[in-house]
């Protein structure tokens, strides 16, 4: 969300592949500035083997976000995936589980950067200070995500993964030379007594803290349509990999600069704070210390604004998505009337984070964060597996490598390895940190029981897709012939272009400053599946690039129409007009737009009251199921005989003749 987008139809901006990953980098590694301390209290020695475990499983959960980012290019993240592959209740959880977690990295990210900033101003460091400053923080990151943060700032970000990166080899580079000593890291080590199990199991799930820019750059799916296959690929392996090599080399250096001695890291609470100055701190000369402590805060703060801002900005995209997916009431969604910001949520984003600050403890705040991240990673991992049998045939710009087959279809091993760590480190928290079993649990139960009751009052079900355009959550008056949400079946016919037009007539106009998308339409392509064969029978490779083609030129005709979104699917059903029903009830759309299947009959624009009607004639089977069942507006549309245009040509602009339509 954000300002008003591109006057006068300016090209839209999308993200590249390397904002993507500077949204990652610094919202991930900004984890190391924090994060080192809590968890080397922990590991003492083993910290080096704690962070590369964290980061071979960071590895596993880029290749799943990335895969169901591309696969389904929508604001919420693990959220999304689940829609897609369960319910909306399972996404509901994954959603509330991740809004806790933003809330509490805004809140750790700023509390530390006070931390930081002592190294020039000592009294930043405790106190009322500190507590103020981290609030002053947190209110000017949400004033900034309310007036609309830019695709142009977000890729100026890059520069300060630049910077944060250098800074970060920089230390390691000198700590492996000056300071570190292999053995003086072994020799500390005694498994099961220095450090206890518990606390390497805790200090694992601990390291989980680092996800949350995963989340947040998934978030941003819906304006990356530029990012490529290769440049996907990209995120994966050497994104993953410099991540990883920064979590494990700092770790290195940290565990030599502060050596563990009987038993204790010798870690203080400003080292815990703030552990990063602790290791530049540890090199010698002095005078290289005295260059790198500053050089060192310099970098943290800048990485840790950045990532407060990144993790508002996941709320903003979050908050936005379960309110339009009427998961969170109304109220709570309501979006600017300048901005089109979803400034309710990020005030009390804001608000939870400030009171957050305020106990100065990172161990109980990185405890409650495990519990929420791990329940949306596992929820992530497992929907990328469902969807690999219920939608086998939806186009994929990336895979997650290394399939074995099962029932027919290739099912991802680091998916499955993914979720199992990810559901066994949530149940070690539970086990092991009082604090986070409680509060995390709180939250859990009190957001499904006021989905449970919001779902009722009004009337929804459970588990079925109800959406709403923008414009409700802006409470603004809304033509009755104007929809948010347009189910538009595809037939690979030259009427296909007709009625994807008509839709984009239909849908309302809605700004958005990082992609101008309000109204959505959902282009689907119906594969009828004889009795004879299983649902899920292989599909001919040729009718699967006739449907990819179609929906292709689908959304190029409809995203041709200011503030219009198109999302294309292919679908399997034994009848096409039960497909098509059945895809509308579980989007929530709020109508289906469909061409008579002899477009010269349908004259005048007369409505269509159901079977039994004059019209019965005109229409085919599928459309009389669609007008008797389907519990939404349908809208029956067809252009006089002479007026069908070529396919070749894109549509006119908005406002030119619309075709003759009838309504039910």
């Amino acid at each position: 969300m954000g300002q008003p987008g591109h006057a006068g139809g300016a090209p839209q901006r999308s993200l590249s592949a390397r904002a993507l990953f500077a949204l990652v980098y610094t919202t991930s590694v900004s984890s190391v500035y924090f994060a080192l301390g809590v968890v080397a209290h922990r590991a003492l020695g083993l910290t080096p083997l704690v962070f590369l475990v964290a980061g071979l499983f960071f590895a596993l959960s880029s290749m799943t976000y990335v895969e169901g980012a591309a696969l389904h290019r929508e604001r919420g993240g693990s959220s999304v995936f689940a829609r897609y592959a369960f319910n909306e209740l399972i996404s509901f959880i994954a959603g509330w589980s991740i809004l806790l977690d933003y809330s509490i990295l805004i809140a750790v990210t700023a509390f530390t950067t006070t931390n930081y900033l002592a190294e020039f101003w000592d009294p930043l460091g405790s106190g009322v200070p500190e507590v103020v400053v981290a609030i002053a923080i947190i209110a000017a990151v949400a004033v900034w995500n309310v007036s609309g943060v830019t695709v142009r700032q977000l890729q100026r970000q890059v520069l300060v993964a630049i910077v944060d990166l250098g800074v970060q080899l920089l230390v390691i580079v000198l700590g492996l030379v000056l300071i570190v000593h292999p053995g003086a890291i072994v020799d500390t080590i005694d498994l099961g007594v220095q450090p206890a199990w518990d606390d390497v199991v805790f200090a694992l799930t601990i390291a989980t803290i680092a996800f949350t820019g995963l989340e947040a750059a998934a978030s941003l799916a819906g304006e990356s349509s530029g990012v490529t296959r290769k440049g996907l690929k990209s995120l994966v392996g050497p994104g993953s990999a410099s991540i990883v090599l920064v979590y494990v080399g700092i770790a290195v250096v940290a565990v030599n600069a502060l050596p563990v001695a009987d038993g204790a890291s010798a870690f203080t609470t400003r080292d815990i704070e703030a552990p990063l100055l602790g290791v530049a701190d540890g090199f010698t000369p002095t005078w290289l210390s005295d260059v790198l402590q500053p050089l060192v805060a310099l970098a943290a703060v800048t990485a840790l604004v950045a990532a407060c801002n990144g993790a508002m900005l996941g709320t903003s995209r979050l908050s936005y998505a379960l309110a339009t997916n009427r998961q969170i009431p109304s109220a709570l969604g309501r979006l600017h009337s300048r901005f089109g910001t979803p400034y309710v949520l990020i005030a009390l984003a804001a608000l939870i984070a400030s009171a957050l600050v305020i106990p100065a403890d990172l161990d109980f705040l990185v405890g409650i964060y495990a519990v929420g991240a791990l329940i949306a990673f596992t929820i992530a991992h497992l929907a990328i597996i469902k969807l690999r049998f219920k939608e086998p045939d939806r186009p994929r710009p990336y895979s997650v490598p290394l399939n074995i087959r099962w029932r027919g279809r290739p099912v991802p091993l680091p998916a499955v390895l993914g979720a199992l760590l990810s559901a066994a480190g949530w149940l070690s928290v539970l086990v092991l940190h009082t604090g986070a079993r409680w509060v995390g649990l709180a939250w859990l139960v009190g957001g499904i029981a006021l989905y449970v009751i919001y779902r009722r009052i009004d009337g929804n079900s459970l588990f079925t897709r109800v959406t709403v355009p923008e414009k409700a959550l802006m409470h603004e008056k809304r033509d009755p012939d104007e929809f948010g949400s347009i189910l538009v079946p595809i037939f690979g016919k030259p009427l296909d272009d007709d009625i994807v037009q008509t839709a984009g007539r239909l849908a309302g106009t809605v700004s958005d400053e990082l992609e101008e998308e309000g109204a959505v339409i959902e282009a689907i392509w119906v594969f009828e599946i004889p009795m004879a064969l299983p649902i899920d029978a292989r599909l001919p490779e040729a009718q699967i690039r006739r449907a990819q083609e179609a929906l292709r030129r689908a959304k190029a005709v409809g995203e041709e129409y200011e503030g219009v979104h198109v999302q294309t699917a292919m679908v399997r059903a034994r009848r096409a007009g039960q497909g098509i029903v059945n895809e509308a009830k579980r989007r929530g759309v709020e109508a289906i737009v469909l061409a008579a299947e002899e477009p010269s009959r349908v004259r005048g624009g007369a409505l269509l009251g159901g079977s039994g009607g004059p019209l019965d004639n005109f229409v085919g089977e599928a459309t009389k199921y669609v007008l008797r069942k389907a519990e939404c507006r349908v809208i029956l549309t067809a252009p006089a005989a002479d007026a069908v245009e070529p396919r070749a040509k894109l549509p006119e602009a908005p406002g030119a003749e619309e075709p003759e339509r009838a309504q039910r």
